[in-house]
Parts: C-alpha cells; structure tokens; sequence
C-alpha cells in the first residue's frame, strides 16, 4: 500500500486520528479517541474531548470525514489554494506556517525534504516527466 502524504509532511497512516477511524472494534476505537483527545490537549493545547474526535480520511479527501483541525489548518488551505501536491512543491518553501508546525512535527520536515531532494534530482536530470510518480517516494 502507498502511503498518503498530507499537504504538510505527515504520513496519514501514521496519524493516529486515522488509524482510530480504520479501527473496527468499537470500544477500541473509543480508547484510542479519548486518548488522542489527550495527545491534542498535551502536546497541541488544543481542547478537544473524545467526541470531538471525528474520523478523518486524511486532509487530502474529497470526502466530509476529516478532522476539524484539519478542515481549518492553514498549511492545507495554503496549499489547496496554490493547486500543490503538497508543500514540498510550493516556491515559497519553507514559510513561517512550516516553521511553526515542524517545531512540532519534526518527522514531517523530514518527508519534505526528502521529497524536495527527489524533485530536484529529476528537474536537474531533464526527467520532468516523472516528477508525478518518482517524487513522492519519500523512504
């Protein structure tokens, strides 16, 4: 399975919001929730209760099930504004929203970067064709 990449960096199958919405047993589901409820308060300060924990596809959906973070984040609204694939291909790499939000997520910085490399390995090659499949790999 290929891995879906958020506007920012994020690996959506690492994303625990995602994995609680692919969980099938219901009272897992429910302890997962209240825990990312925590995780959100502690590491985020964002006040959020277990019922607001909503399923998410991930922020590149075209479906209504996303996380109300993420319906409001500013990194996707930026990059849904522009038409990107994602950050790493935005002229404008890397902005004061990335800045903030790697202080945080670290290991998103890492995915673009690393996507930003690929990207300019193949322009530099005169390989423009595959920039659609070759520079997403980011492992």
């Amino acid at each position: 399975m290929s891995e879906a990449m958020a506007y920012c960096g994020l690996v959506c199958q690492t994303c625990p919001i995602y994995l609680a919405t692919r969980e099938e047993n219901k009272t897992e589901q429910e302890r997962m929730r209240a825990e990312i409820a925590q995780i959100c308060k502690e590491q985020y300060g964002m006040e959020y209760g277990r019922e607001d924990i909503t399923d998410c596809d991930g922020c590149r959906t075209v479906s209504n099930r996303l996380f109300p973070a993420c319906k409001n984040c500013p990194i996707r609204n930026c990059a849904m504004q522009k038409g990107i694939e994602n950050c790493a291909y935005c002229s404008e790499y890397m902005c004061e929203k990335l800045e903030v939000f790697f202080a945080t997520e670290p290991t998103a910085k890492t995915h673009l970067e690393k996507m930003r490399s690929n990207i300019q390995q193949i322009v530099e090659g005169g390989n423009i064709e595959s920039l659609d499949s070759s520079a997403h790999r980011i492992i």
